[in-house]
């Protein structure tokens, strides 16, 4: 497979990875509670610039972290039942999204256990210093790791299949655009737009949201099948019959 292919499926895989939104809902929760405060407009900027830094940290540090384990642990012979596993978890996550993303209640409650949403609220209620953002970024993939490792996993699977420059710059395409929602929503609130506007937007479009990371996932599950394992499979029979 040429490189640019490869990389259109991890810009896929990123997107899939930028509609989740447990980092988006940590963001707006930290930086209405700076706003409310009342502490000042560069204090709210070196708060959530330091969240979301520590966001691109860990999505960085994932990334790097899974590719390196797959490298070291899977054969080439390993690689078809890894992509088939990998494409098993995608429609399976594709459909609990659709069914469990959001809560049913009022407002944007994820679908994270009530006593880990407690702590991250207090968490996030109780940061005032640059580092305590910064943490709490890092926490926030974390938390929603079941969610976003099996685009990552794709990403480093097709990242190993490229030469290292081709590696970084994988990498990097997929912490750009897996973070884009994130950065927007960074931008908007330092160009002092009001975090009730972007809260009210958020839970308008919530089930829009919902049902795009859901098809997503199940998309790119697809296309990832018959790409790595379909396909291959047709070529080796159409061989052995020649």
């Amino acid at each position: 497979m040429q490189p640019l292919e490869s990389l259109i499926i991890v810009a896929m895989a990123a997107l899939v990875h930028a509609s989740f939104q447990l980092s988006v809902s940590m963001l707006t929760l930290l930086s209405s509670h700076t706003i409310g405060a009342k502490h000042s407009h560069r204090r709210l900027l070196r708060l959530s610039g330091s969240f979301t830094l520590g966001v691109v940290v860990m999505t960085l540090f994932m990334l790097s972290t899974i590719a390196l384990f797959a490298q070291k642990l899977l054969k080439s012979t390993d690689m078809m039942f890894a992509w088939i596993a990998v494409c098993g978890l995608l429609f399976g996550l594709g459909v609990a999204v659709w069914i469990f993303y959001y809560r049913r209640e009022q407002g944007t409650t994820l679908w994270i256990p009530r006593p880990l949403a407690l702590f991250l609220a207090e968490r996030t209620k109780q940061t005032k210093q640059a580092a305590e953002a910064f943490s709490l970024g890092l926490t926030s993939v974390i938390a929603e790791f079941l969610f976003i490792v099996p685009p990552m996993l794709v990403s480093a699977l097709v990242l190993l299949s490229l030469p290292a420059l081709w590696q970084l710059g994988g990498i990097l395409l997929y912490v750009l655009i897996s973070l884009s929602s994130l950065l927007i929503v960074h931008m908007l609130i330092g160009g002092g737009h009001r975090i009730s506007r972007i809260q009210q937007w958020r839970e308008e479009h919530k089930r829009f949201l919902q049902f795009a990371a859901g098809s997503g996932l199940l998309i790119l599950g697809f296309y990832v099948y018959v790409d790595r394992v379909l396909s291959p499979a047709v070529m080796s029979a159409a061989m052995g019959v020649m």
